[in-house]
Order: C-alpha cells, then sequence, then structure tokens
C-alpha cells in the first residue's frame, strides 16, 4: 500500500510516508494510537491499511491539541503551513481558504476526513498528560508518536506509554534522526531509552523505533 496524500498537508513528505507505512505493515497492529494528528492524513493512510487487514476489526485513536491552546511556546512545534493555511498549489489554498472554508487541522475536519471509519476511531483533543488518560492504552499494539516535541513532553508520553502498553507493542517515534531531526526529541528518546533500557533502533534516517520489553 502506498501513503496517500488525499490533496492535503503531510508532514511525511515522500519517501517517508511509504516508509512508515512499511513499518505499520511489518508489525501488522490492530489497535494503534496516533499522537500528533495535524491534518489526519497519516491517520486516514492507517486505517486504510486496517481496513485491508483485519475489515472492521481494528482500532484507531488519534490525539492532537487540534488548534487548542499550548501549554508552553516550544511545546507544540507544527507545520508553518498551519499558521495560515498557504499551499504550493493555489488551487488548494483557494478550495480550503475561500470554498470550504475548513481548517485542516481542526477536529471536525479530520473527523470529517475519517467519518468512513467513525465507527473504528476515536480522536481527543487535549494535552497529552490529559488525553493518554483517556487511551486504554494496555491494548495498544502500536503507537506513532509525533505530538509535543519538547524534551519534557516527549520524555512523559514515552513513559507514560511504556508503563502502560502490553508487552512487544512498538513505538514509533518521528524527527529522530535526519533532515527533520529535533535535538530536544532525539535527546528525550535517547534518555529514555538509556533510562529503560530499552533497545533503540533507527529506522529511515528519520524515525525511532522502540520495542516494549517488561
Amino acid at each position: 500500500m502506498k501513503y496517500n496524500y488525499y490533496w492535503r498537508k503531510s508532514g511525511l513528505k515522500k519517501p517517508y510516508g511509504d516508509n512508515f507505512l512499511s513499518l505499520v505493515e511489518e508489525y501488522k497492529p490492530k489497535n494503534v494510537l496516533e499522537i500528533g494528528v495535524f491534518c489526519g492524513v497519516t491517520s486516514r493512510n492507517i486505517c486504510e491499511l486496517l481496513k485491508t487487514n483485519f475489515g472492521s476489526d481494528f482500532r484507531y485513536y488519534g490525539l492532537d491539541l487540534f488548534g487548542s491552546t499550548k501549554t508552553s511556546s516550544v511545546d507544540e512545534i507544527e507545520p508553518k503551513f498551519l499558521e495560515n493555511q498557504k499551499f504550493s498549489n493555489p488551487l488548494k489554498t483557494i478550495y480550503y481558504n475561500f470554498i470550504k472554508k475548513e481548517n485542516l487541522n481542526s477536529k471536525i475536519s479530520v473527523q470529517n476526513f475519517l467519518k468512513k471509519f467513525s465507527q473504528n476511531i476515536e480522536l481527543l483533543e487535549g494535552d497529552t498528560r490529559v488525553t493518554l488518560e483517556k487511551v486504554p492504552l494496555s491494548e495498544i499494539d502500536f503507537v506513532f508518536l509525533d505530538g509535543g516535541h519538547s524534551y519534557d513532553t516527549v520524555l512523559s508520553d514515552l513513559q507514560k506509554l511504556y508503563d502502560n502498553m502490553k508487552n512487544n507493542s512498538k513505538i514509533v517515534c518521528d524527527d529522530f534522526t535526519g533532515i527533520t531531526k529535533i535535538e530536544s526529541v532525539e535527546k528525550a528518546i535517547k534518555d529514555f531509552a538509556n533510562n529503560n533500557k530499552i533497545k533503540l533502533e533507527e529506522k529511515f534516517k528519520r524515525f525511532a523505533l522502540l520495542n516494549v520489553e517488561k
């Protein structure tokens, strides 16, 4: 399955979208959590793949601020296009800003975009220090972590996930290395892996893969 952009914006530019989907396909999770939904493109690709693999027998949880207030100025590093929703394609600017008048990062926009999976998904708005408590982490097989990018937030999210997820589940973290690397993210992931004696694998010169082993 190839990563589809659905005429929307995604942080996973080619070839990273396909790279990421190959990880989902390799581990074949049935219950997936994505932290950092943005415009829902990766969410849609995940759900399409889960449907192909399991029919209607899967669950997807998506956590994001969806435009709500940040807890700190550095906590959530948003793509520049979310500031004014400008696109390189002028037709997209006209379509979303003037015809649909739709903020692609809003919860309602993402819900509409994922409506064909409405029976299988749950979107939660707010800080992960609150919203993660509402996710049945013991049932989650696979997490894509791309939410708040401050050191403290990444470390907090990883520890909460590790403490509550089931054994042999997978956590894939974005922006760990390569052209999208964020120093605070890299340091938090490395410190977390060292503190918990977890094997850390670099994938596709971008992602970090952590295996939950207890």
